[in-house]
């Protein structure tokens, strides 16, 4: 684990309130004119690796694909290169960019994509509105759900995205309308992208599923509920879910989050996970302390000046299912995972009302309307709102660093 006493020579980097440390330095692409290259985020900068000799490519899925040692040893070079009275000061200088000078895009090229449903409180708050008799599924405490999603729609942060069209059907119509969505929401969310593959027909065990891990961003998985509540039976999300889903541009590394670990326990009297997904490692830190939060920048806000509310604060710690249980579950049959697949954990909402992860949840289905502070209200999302997802871990006698932000605004629908 890095010395929280170590500094940069990037100045910005020092900055306690900095999501970018120098024990960050999380990944993604940038590009200012021609084609996209590979940075690291420190500071208020990003630093060009090829540039930097670093590297001597531009391809992120080859270098998420590598061994753990060879990732660690590009930290490493990273960390002596950055850190203090580096005598690579001059050549790092040189690769260097200002954030606000470069265009930030999709971390990676997304393979396939699969979200999961890891918050035992976001399930049992929904199922409670769906089902009030029996609101969690009996199968939910022994297998890690999830759906295949559509990747080709998923957007960098800062893409706007129209009100999606689709079918919806009330309680009282004898048939469905098509028309935009009336109940747009969020989902806050982790992204967990896949760096290492594995061999078709190979399942990759607990003790080794998160080496195929390169590292988690924030994601957003907008969804429909309106559309979603007309479609999902028999198969799940569809329409309601495929339209935008909006990830951060900086992947944080298993290396930079290992200082906050935690335990990953269920109590005894609670449903324990089937022998192949369980592990001593994921027992003693399979959780990771990361704090959560939702913020929401009104049209009219934006109008003012004035940056939003916060709408909710949860803790990735208390998810159902480990990033370990995720790949060891997803791989059990054989399927193989390739660098830039991504996993979206599922809204992860934390244990008391006040921290769903979704207007669903804070809104009681839409009975229940959110007062802001400028006086508007909210069940669900309206044209002009810009949600924003930020995230940071903080653990005494360790650096505080931090995942950025995660923004995407609802444009009106197009007219058809």
């Amino acid at each position: 684990m890095m010395d929280a006493d170590l500094h940069s020579w990037v100045a910005s980097a020092n900055d306690p309130a900095s999501d970018f440390p120098l024990q960050n330095l999380p990944f993604g692409r940038f590009r200012q004119h021609g084609e996209w290259r590979i940075g690291v985020a420190i500071g208020d900068q990003v630093l060009d690796l090829h540039a930097a000799g670093l590297i001597n490519h531009s391809d992120m899925q080859r270098l998420m694909a590598q061994p753990p040692d060879a990732r660690r040893s590009l930290r490493q070079a990273l960390v002596d290169g950055l850190t203090l009275g580096s005598p690579q000061q001059v050549q790092f200088q040189a690769a260097l960019h200002a954030q606000t000078d470069v265009e930030l895009g999709l971390p990676c090229e997304i393979g396939d994509y699969t979200d999961f449903y890891t918050s035992i409180h976001h399930a049992t708050t929904i199922g409670k509105q769906l089902r009030p008799d029996n609101p969690l599924l009996p199968n939910y405490k022994w297998v890690p759900i999830g759906y295949h999603g559509r990747a080709s729609s998923i957007v960098p942060s800062g893409t706007a995205f129209h009100r999606p069209h689709g079918q919806t059907k009330a309680p009282d119509q004898a048939a469905p309308t098509l028309g935009p969505s009336r109940k747009l929401d969020y989902e806050l969310e982790l992204g967990l992208v896949i760096g290492r593959p594995n061999p078709l027909g190979q399942p990759i065990r607990m003790e080794n599923a998160e080496e195929h891990v390169f590292g988690v961003a924030l994601f957003n998985d907008w969804s429909a509920r309106d559309m979603q509540a007309w479609e999902y039976q028999p198969l799940g999300p569809f329409l309601a879910k495929n339209f935008a889903s909006t990830l951060s541009p900086w992947v944080v590394t298993l290396e930079a989050l290992q200082p906050f670990r935690e335990p990953w326990q269920r109590a005894d009297t609670d449903i324990q996970a089937l022998n192949y997904l369980q592990a001593h490692t994921n027992s003693t830190h399979g959780a990771i302390n990361i704090e959560l939060e939702v913020w929401l920048q009104t049209a009219q806000m934006q109008a003012t000046g004035y940056a939003g509310d916060r709408l909710s604060q949860s803790n990735y710690r208390d998810a159902y299912w480990t990033v370990a249980q995720l790949v060891a579950h997803h791989t059990v049959n054989g399927c193989n995972l390739r660098a830039g697949d991504l996993f979206g954990t599922g809204t992860l909402s934390g244990p008391a009302p006040e921290q769903g992860g979704s207007l669903m949840e804070l809104s009681a289905g839409g009975k229940r309307p959110i007062s802001l502070s400028n006086g508007e209200t909210r069940t669900y999302l309206e044209d002009g709102d810009t949600v924003i997802l930020r995230a940071y871990c903080e653990r005494e006698g360790f650096r505080r660093i931090g995942f950025g932000e995660c923004r995407g605004t609802v444009l009106p629908p197009v007219e058809r």
